[in-house]
């Protein structure tokens, strides 16, 4: 029987939100999956923008090609937190990172459910 744990962002310091900084690849560090082959990470990934001007916010999902790769979703300016990743799952200690076309305005907020079988 699998069991959910439900944990925060590995790229997040005691659950705060992660300030995307990059802005171009290679990303800002998100979140790195869980090892293996039979357990999985499911993420769910919120962003919030404090500038004045719409950001476009590019998530590299598990790796950086493109299109393979990439989630693009533009965040309105000065916006309350928009779903971005919608509880997507990964594994095999593949790595999540964002960067935006504006440093330091977009911020990213979440959790992951972490599923043992």
């Amino acid at each position: 029987m699998a069991t959910f744990t439900k944990i925060k962002l590995s790229g997040s310091t005691s659950g705060r939100q992660i300030k995307v900084v990059q802005t171009g690849t290679a990303g800002t560090a998100i979140h790195t999956a869980v090892s293996g082959a039979s357990d999985y990470d499911e993420i769910w990934l919120y962003a919030v923008n404090s500038s004045a001007s719409t950001v476009k916010l590019t998530i590299e999902w598990g790796g950086v090609s493109a299109p393979d790769d990439l989630i693009e979703v533009n965040v309105p300016a000065e916006s309350g937190y928009i779903l971005v990743v919608p509880g997507l799952v990964l594994n095999g200690g593949l790595a999540v990172a964002a960067w935006a076309s504006a440093a330091n305005v977009v911020l990213i907020g979440g959790f992951v459910n972490r599923i043992t079988a």
